[in-house]
């Protein structure tokens, strides 16, 4: 094999080999307070109207897990937060993961007229929560 080509296979086999460590590695890097999805149970009492309806709150009755694993983890949980998400070094962990924020701003991109005072009012199976991104600290 001649030196170029082999220089060329070396140097290609590199650059894989680094992006498929940036898209493994930043799942595991994390730095500060993390944050959490926390769902609190709303009242049809507690809303800015008497009884809420759809067109109030984003449907996500038979939501999918896979898509929105945080939401999932804080309607599961006992004390209604998720798994903890830190925020990586220099921004290259929020490129290539998944983090409670995308969750977040999907449910707003649903409907923009749920949200209110930071949370979102979410809809699943006739139970209606208010969804925010927190921070422990």
């Amino acid at each position: 094999m001649r030196r170029v080509t082999r220089n060329f296979l070396l140097g290609l086999g590199l650059i894989v080999v680094l992006l498929l460590a940036l898209g493994a590695v930043p799942s595991y890097l994390g730095s500060g307070d993390p944050y959490y999805l926390t769902v609190q149970p709303v009242a049809t009492a507690d809303t800015s109207d008497a009884s809420p309806n759809e067109t109030q709150a984003v449907n996500m009755t038979g939501y999918s897990e896979r898509r929105y694993p945080y939401l999932t983890s804080a309607l599961a949980s006992d004390d209604g937060r998720s798994e903890g998400y830190q925020e990586g070094a220099l921004g290259l962990k929020e490129a290539f993961s998944h983090s409670p924020f995308d969750e977040f701003d999907a449910l707003v991109a649903q409907n923009p007229d749920a949200r209110s005072d930071g949370s979102i009012l979410v809809v699943v199976d006739g139970d209606y929560y208010r969804v925010q991104v927190t921070q422990a600290g």
